[in-house]
């Protein structure tokens, strides 16, 4: 097939629609499909991810307040680029702003459209203040790009839910894939484990952007535990405000591929305090590394957390909750041993190629349902000529 796939981000971006796109791009080439990637430019200076597919940067404007994200921009060359490829299908990756136009230049060219469902725009208007106003234009939006598509793939159980309640039609559940060979327990590594916990301490970690729908903060309490070390991995606009909020953390800033995966096996839990993820990319790759999660019983945790089996859920924005259940495995090795490899039993048949199979069958099925119908049409208009 010939896939044109538009998204709101793509590396050098570190997110997880960036990384879906790009492992997704890659497994359909691999298989004997022909992907083109539609991006927004990334910021002057940045290395862009070079692939086996074209990729096809369109202009961008830094997000407002969040500068290190760009806002890709309606443009011809979306057109262009569908039209050269010879694209069958148009696969939006979390549409906002470039994947709204990418929606409609290919409802103009009788393209069939799957939108992927990824980030929680009405959530993040109301972490970002912008009032009841902003997260129901936010809806508005979301039901207009995604109810013109065949198929909308929601990545949890609980998020698909919500997209039913608020007026989304034809969901399906589409999860993500790990590498389960990249994040593996036996990448553990004591010279790492010597630098961040010289006292032998237990480290509890958090790897993600650094944001306000994050709630990073939340992990305050943790620093406070004796014989505990908290390590913050990642970047972004929150940085700052949390180097001053938690002075006792490590933070380690934006760390990729090998280095990551044994920082993760390094640690002894995983802590993920956003409450408001479709999914959770980072609590499947710590469970690929064998390590205990805790995290907010709401939205894709709800799927990937087994509380009391491989990890806790507690309540969403309860600091104290977090720390309590950080305490509780730290003073029992033997359970965070037992929820570490249960987690990893749980994400091993979650492979990037058994996801990407699954991707292209909801590809086949929008193109065969467009087929069918313009027979249906060319029928009626038959019947009617007669």
């Amino acid at each position: 097939m010939r896939v044109a796939i538009i998204t709101e981000s793509f590396p050098p971006d570190v997110n997880g629609v960036a990384h879906t796109v790009l492992r997704v791009a890659e497994l359909l080439t691999s298989h004997g499909h022909h992907p083109i990637v539609i991006a927004p430019r990334p910021r002057a200076g940045t290395t862009e991810e070079q692939g086996p597919f074209a990729v096809v940067r369109v202009p961008a404007v830094p997000l407002p307040g969040y500068p290190g994200l760009r806002l890709g921009l309606p443009s011809r060359r979306v057109r262009a680029a569908l039209l050269r490829h010879r694209a069958e299908v148009v696969h939006l990756a979390s549409p906002a702003c470039l994947g709204a136009h990418g929606a409609a230049v290919a409802r103009r060219l009788g393209l069939p459209v799957v939108a992927v469902y990824q980030t929680d725009l009405p959530s993040y208007a109301r972490a970002y203040q912008l009032g009841r106003a902003g997260e129901a234009f936010a809806w508005r939006w979301l039901r207009r790009i995604h109810n013109r598509a065949a198929r909308t793939l929601a990545p949890s159980t609980v998020t698909a839910t919500g997209l039913h309640g608020r007026g989304i039609e034809n969901i399906w559940l589409w999860g993500r894939g790990v590498d389960t060979r990249r994040f593996d327990p036996a990448k553990r590594s004591p010279a790492i484990r010597a630098r961040l916990a010289p006292g032998g301490e237990l480290i509890a970690g958090y790897v993600g952007r650094l944001a306000a729908e994050k709630r990073v903060d939340l992990l305050a309490g943790i620093t406070a535990l004796d014989g505990v070390r908290l390590i913050i991995v990642g970047a972004g606009p929150a940085e700052a405000m949390l180097r001053q909020h938690l002075p006792d953390a490590t933070f380690l800033g934006e760390r990729r591929g090998e280095d990551l995966a044994a920082i993760y096996a390094s640690l002894d839990v995983f802590v993920h305090s956003g409450p408001y993820e479709t999914f959770g990319q980072t609590l499947q790759e710590a469970a690929a590394s064998g390590l205990p999660v805790v995290a907010p019983a709401a939205g894709g945790p709800l799927d990937l957390v087994a509380d009391g089996l491989t990890g806790y859920l507690i309540p969403p924005g309860d600091p104290d909750a977090f720390t309590a259940a950080v305490a509780r495995l730290a003073a029992d090795p033997a359970m965070r041993a037992a929820f570490g490899a249960a987690g990893r039993r749980r994400v091993l048949s979650r492979t990037w190629p058994a996801l990407t199979e699954e991707l292209t069958g909801h590809y086949a099925a929008v193109l065969r349902a467009q087929t069918a119908a313009r027979g249906a049409r060319r029928a009626k208009r038959a019947k009617v000529s007669a």
